[in-house]
Formats: C-alpha cells, structure tokens, sequence
C-alpha cells in the first residue's frame, strides 16, 4: 500500500509531505488510508485535521475512485473523536473548499472541532 500512496502525492504539496513523515506533525490517528494530526493554529480545545493519504486537492477534485478514501476519511473522523475525548459531548466536521471558505491547503482535509460548546451559524 505504501507504493500507491507514493504515486499518489503531489511532491510540493505540504500534506503529502506530513503523510511522508518529511514534515513533522502531531500525530493522533493513521491507518492505511487516512492521516490525522493536531492542527497547529487551533481554533477550539480540540482542532485535529483528518486527511485523506491519497492527495486529492479538494471536493471538487472527487471523482468515483476516491469514494473509498472519503468514506475511510469520514469513518476515521469518529476513531479520532473518541481519541480526543469529545465522542460524548459532541463535534463538528467541516471541509472548506476555494478561496472563500478560506481553503489554504489545496488537499483535502476535514477540520474535527469540539472541546466546548458551539454556536450556529458559524462565522
């Protein structure tokens, strides 16, 4: 499986370089399709990003074939909450996509927020 996800990274990318460990980064979960690790400019007690090791820039990008990422990506979401302690209480998953939502990293990735009480709407 390493070999596919080596072929499937964007070499300037700078979540394909923490999936290769050239970029340092706090780990919380990994299996053999999804990375997740602590955001580093948190926004909530818990703010860990989940992303897929397969780059894949956006949800614009999806295509039938990364169905089985995305669904391990999301799956994965639930393991990671239990880890990070916010299982019970609650948490949001968001997925920013373009210059609006204020995607900065073109490969995709979902926020996994929690640790205390939410408003809505969010900003």
């Amino acid at each position: 499986m390493v070999e596919q996800h080596e072929r499937d990274r964007e070499p300037a990318c700078l979540f394909c370089k923490i999936v290769a460990g050239d970029i340092p980064s706090a780990r919380v979960y990994e299996d053999d399709r999804t990375y997740a690790f602590r955001d580093i400019s948190p926004v909530m007690p818990v703010h860990t990003l989940l992303i897929p090791k397969r780059h894949i820039a956006n949800t614009l990008a999806l295509r039938p074939e990364h169905d089985a990422a995305v669904g391990a990506l999301l799956r994965a979401a639930q393991e990671v909450a239990r880890l990070e302690g916010v299982d019970a209480s609650g948490y949001r998953l968001v997925v920013n996509t373009g210059d609006d939502a204020l995607n900065t990293v073109p490969h995709l990735h979902v926020h996994l927020l929690g640790g205390r009480k939410m408003d809505w709407p969010p900003g």
